[in-house]
């Protein structure tokens, strides 16, 4: 799983870095997903260790910035796209895109953690 955390984290650099330069360098709120990407990277190579306790360690950290990385990005999808309309103007659309890719990513990455822990669990790799 640590390897598959990597490439979240490049996934999430890429994003954040793509976002930054498709809204012409003016916001670097846009560079948010680069900020998770490298702390996932940082935990990520962290967690690539044959020590079993120090691995599960830094994939439950893993798992929990990519949940906090999952909730801020789908509330912060939502609420950007609930405020521009009832500001009744149009939403940005490249913001609302990385958020929601951010979320969708992150979802993912979650869900695979939860499966790879649930795995473990049951075959006792605990």
């Amino acid at each position: 799983m640590a390897k598959v955390t990597l490439v979240f984290a490049g996934l999430l650099i890429a994003l954040g870095l793509v976002s930054y330069v498709g809204t012409g360098s003016q916001h670097p709120t846009a560079l948010i997903p680069a900020g998770f990407g490298v702390l996932l990277g940082i935990f990520g190579f962290l967690a690539v260790s044959p020590s079993e306790s120090r691995r599960k360690l830094f994939m439950h950290i893993n798992v929990t910035i990519g949940l906090l990385a999952f909730l801020g990005g789908a509330s912060e999808a939502v609420r950007g796209y609930v405020h521009a309309e009832s500001a009744g103007l149009q939403p940005d659309m490249i913001a609302l895109a990385a958020k929601l890719t951010m979320a969708g990513l992150m979802l993912i990455y979650v869900l695979l953690c939860v499966r790879s822990f649930i795995n473990a669990r049951r075959t006792g790799k605990v």
